[in-house]
């Protein structure tokens, strides 16, 4: 499970301007991240549109990264939903040979019990042939995965192996630290908690900005790993006004943004998002002119 200790990003889905998929694009970006010190990437995540990609895009997509991979980092798959069998469905039909792990979200729109989550979690571990990453993401799915919950799902199955925590709430992180599991990781899905979690026990990041910086934000997460704290607080300190600029419309608008002043992707997005506002593109310019 050392695979997944320290940087992973969850890649966007890169579109042209009549919002077909950029596999130019999403080339290049693989390469860049890895180039430059990412240590694996998720593909088909929140980050990546997963909810306005079409089945037959999902594959093409997949396809893309494998092959522009090329077998030098580890791949996590976005295979989640508010519908048990669907999501079972898919694992049973998807080519998964070249994929590590399986990040699924933890049902959302349903407002599950803490059971329903459990018993959701446990019809997919049971068919899944590899790894789970559980993924709690409060804020977008309105049910709260609490930590005894994720506990309980760790000890009953072995291939439930990690939790992407994205709540944003430092006392959980801290109560998935302090009672996980001690094979059990914890991985922050927050960029700006994400070196905090490190230096408190945690695995490493899932990462939005990391994909735009990754040098910088990995050598952030390596240095919390190795507890060297003032050295990595100093980079922590020089991405901390880029993270929030990033995030003050919508993701993946923000981080689209970043990637096209970098001449990495178009920051074209689909509806129901919108791509961000000319203001937020300037303010992201100037803020890459004033990093160190």
């Amino acid at each position: 499970m050392t695979k997944f200790r320290g940087t992973g990003v969850a890649i966007i889905t890169p579109f042209n301007d009549d919002l077909s998929v950029d596999h130019n694009a999403l080339v290049n970006l693989v390469d860049y991240n890895i180039k430059n010190g990412t240590d694996y990437i998720v593909i088909s995540g929140t980050t990546g549109e997963s909810v306005t990609i079409t089945k037959d895009e999902k594959k093409q997509i997949i396809d893309t990264v494998i092959s522009a991979n090329d077998g030098r980092v580890p791949l996590v798959l976005g295979v989640g939903g508010n519908n048990t069998s669907q999501v079972i469905a898919e694992i049973n039909t998807t080519d998964l040979s070249q994929i590590d792990a399986i990040l699924s979200v933890s049902p959302y729109y349903n407002k599950p019990t803490q059971e329903g989550i459990y018993q959701h979690f446990k019809a997919i571990s049971e068919v899944s042939p590899i790894d789970i990453i559980l993924y709690n993401v409060p804020g977008r799915t309105s049910s709260n995965m609490l930590p005894e919950t994720t506990f309980r799902l760790a000890r009953d199955f072995q291939n439930i192996i990690a939790v992407k925590e994205a709540g944003n709430n430092v006392a959980q992180y801290l109560a998935l630290l302090k009672n996980k599991p001690n094979d059990f990781l914890v991985i922050s899905g927050d960029d700006d908690l994400a070196l905090g979690v490190v230096l408190a026990g945690g695995a490493g990041v899932i990462s939005v900005i990391g994909q735009a910086l990754p040098k910088q934000f990995s050598k952030m997460i390596r240095l919390g790993l190795e507890g060297k704290a003032k050295e990595a607080y100093q980079i922590h300190f020089n991405l901390m006004d880029m993270t929030s600029l990033i995030f003050s419309e919508n993701n993946p608008a923000g981080i689209k943004a970043v990637l096209e002043s970098l001449h990495l992707a178009k920051s074209n997005v689909r509806l129901p998002l919108v791509s961000a506002t000319d203001h937020l593109k300037e303010k992201i310019k100037q803020a890459l002119a004033s990093m160190d």
